[in-house]
């Protein structure tokens, strides 16, 4: 089961329809907040991929926060933007295309 979490519709929409085309469970976040009351009222989340920059909380924190509370959760973060920060995450630029969506799901869920 996937949490993906964007805060634009239409990206996480997309996302979504792409995993469930590749036969993920999905559920859908469009905040920091919102993704980490998900994870606690559901504890089956396999991966969790999250939009980096998002307003509130970036994705780069609620990782962080994930990570500590969940540590078999499996993390991918997103982003359409350039980050010269050093990200220590397994990272997809947007756009990407739904086969490497799935290339880094499993590289994820085999590492």
């Amino acid at each position: 089961m996937i949490l993906l979490v964007d805060d634009d519709d239409t990206v996480r929409e997309t996302s979504a329809d792409m995993l469930q085309e590749l036969g993920y469970t999905v559920m859908q976040a469009a905040s920091g907040l919102q993704a980490l009351d998900m994870l606690d009222a559901n504890p089956g989340f396999d991966v969790m991929v999250t939009d980096i920059r998002m307003p509130g909380m970036s994705g780069i924190e609620l990782s962080d926060v994930a990570a500590t509370r969940y540590s078999a959760l499996k993390i991918i973060l997103i982003s359409g933007y350039f980050l010269p920060q050093v990200i220590n995450r397994r990272f997809l630029q947007k756009p990407f295309r739904t086969y490497e969506l799935d290339q880094a799901i499993q590289a994820e869920m085999t590492a």
